[in-house]
């Protein structure tokens, strides 16, 4: 079923556009990377704070709401750069495996990084004064920042797994 779709997806003029047109998955993919290594070093920010190894001249929330719209941003670029490479070659990632990993570890990490944030602020909210992050917010943070490298990982993992 998935590779009928495939197929289909293929076959539609944005995919024939895509595919024909040499520029454009070049440009795609910059733009993808650049997106990455946005969202990646802003949750690194973010987590550098909540660990207290960087930036503890401002609060976690500060912190968090100079960069949590980068991250949410460069998501939103991320979606569709990553739905363009997909309708210009389907086959390539549709029904490979390293695609469907860097997926699930993604729905992880956005995860991951929201109830970070949602755990900070509760601490932080509840204290006059910031005081230093929890265990569970300190692991969280190191699992997010883990759990990005492994989809950067998994997304070149794609051009080498076989497929089709």
């Amino acid at each position: 079923m998935i590779r009928a779709f495939c197929v289909w997806l293929a076959a539609t003029p944005l995919s024939v556009m895509i595919g024909s047109t040499r520029w454009v998955v070049p440009m795609v993919q910059t733009l993808h990377i650049l997106a990455i290594a946005i969202v990646l070093s802003s949750v690194l920010m973010i987590e550098l704070r909540v660990l207290e190894w960087a930036g503890t001249s401002q609060s976690t929330n500060q912190v968090a709401r100079r960069f949590l719209p980068w991250v949410l941003g460069s998501l939103a670029v991320l979606a569709i750069t990553g739905a363009l490479l997909i309708v210009s070659e389907p086959q390539r990632s549709l029904v490979n495996s390293a695609f469907w990993l860097k997926m699930c570890l993604l729905a992880l990490a956005v995860t991951a990084v929201l109830g970070l944030q949602r755990a900070q602020w509760r601490i932080v909210s509840s204290q006059e004064k910031p005081s230093p992050a929890g265990v569970a917010v300190r692991a969280i943070a190191f699992l997010t920042f883990f759990l990005w490298v492994a989809i950067v990982v998994a997304g070149r993992w794609i051009a080498y797994v076989e497929h089709g």
